[in-house]
C-alpha cells in the first residue's frame, strides 16, 4: 500500500510530529481532508491506529490503509470496510495480511465472533478455514460446541481430516476431567445435542469412551458413564 502514496503531506506531518497534541492536530487537519491522499497518509501515520472514520472512508484505498492500520476488533473493522473492498478481488487482495492475522486470532477464540464475521463476509470462509487448519495456534480457549456446529455447516465442503483434527483441539479436553466433571460435561451436551454436529458428538463419544476404558472406576460406575456417553448417538 505504501507504494501508492503521493507524499504531498509528508513534510506537513512531520512538522506536527513534535508537537504535544501530535494525533489531535493531524485528526482535525487529515480526517475530513478533500484530497483523498491526504487521507490516505494519515490513516497510514496516525500513532495510536485508524479511527472507525477512516475505514469507513468514501475512497476504498483509504478505507483498507485504515482497515491495515486499525486496532478495533475484526468485526468492527469488517462492519465499517468498504464494500468495494469485500467485493473486489483486486482490492480484497490488499488486505490479505491483515485478514489472515484477524482469522488467525478469531480461530483462536471460541468462534462466536468468528460466525459474525463470516455472516457479514463469507467471502472469507476459506482463510478462517485455512487459519484453523495451518495457522499457529496462540491459546488455548475452547469452542463453542453450537458456535463450531455453525462453522462446521458453513464449511461443509472443506471437511476434511486436516480440518477435523485441528477441531478437535478445539474441543473439551476430557483428560483433563475426573468423573464427575466427565459425567457433568456430558449431560450438558447430551441436552443440547440436537443443535452439534454429528462430528462433534461423535468425537465426544470417542474421547469419553476412551476415558472410561482407561480409568480406574470400579465396573459399576464405568457401565454409567458408557451409558451416558452412548446417548450422544
Amino acid at each position: 500500500m505504501e507504494e501508492l502514496f503521493n507524499l504531498t503531506y509528508k513534510d506537513e506531518v512531520e512538522e506536527l510530529k513534535d508537537k504535544e497534541d501530535f494525533e489531535t492536530l493531524g485528526d482535525e487537519k487529515y480526517l475530513s481532508h478533500e484530497d483523498m491522499e491526504a487521507r490516505l497518509y494519515w490513516a497510514f501515520c496516525r500513532p495510536n491506529g485508524s479511527r472507525e472514520e477512516q475505514i469507513a472512508d468514501k475512497e476504498p484505498l483509504v478505507s483498507i490503509m485504515a482497515f491495515n492500520h486499525s486496532k478495533l476488533p475484526a468485526l468492527k473493522r469488517f462492519q465499517l470496510l468498504h464494500i468495494d473492498v469485500i467485493e473486489k478481488e483486486n482490492l480484497r487482495v490488499k488486505i490479505r495480511n491483515r485478514t489472515r492475522m484477524l482469522f488467525r486470532s478469531l480461530v483462536d477464540d471460541d468462534f462466536t465472533e468468528l460466525n459474525k464475521v463470516l455472516d457479514l463476509v463469507p467471502v472469507f470462509l476459506p482463510v478462517a478455514v485455512d487459519q484453523l487448519k495451518d495457522g499457529r495456534k496462540w491459546n488455548d480457549i475452547k469452542a463453542c460446541e453450537i458456535e463450531a456446529t455453525k462453522f462446521l455447516n458453513r464449511a461443509c465442503e472443506f471437511i476434511d481430516e486436516d480440518l477435523k483434527t485441528a477441531l478437535y483441539i478445539k474441543l473439551a479436553d476430557f483428560e483433563e476431567m475426573d468423573n464427575s466433571e466427565l459425567k457433568e460435561y456430558l449431560e450438558k451436551i447430551i441436552e443440547k445435542k440436537e443443535s452439534i454436529h454429528r462430528i462433534i458428538l461423535d468425537y465426544y463419544k470417542e474421547k469419553s469412551m476412551d476415558w472410561i476404558e482407561n480409568s480406574d472406576l470400579h465396573i459399576l460406575q464405568k457401565k454409567g458413564l458408557q451409558k451416558l456417553a452412548n446417548k450422544l448417538d
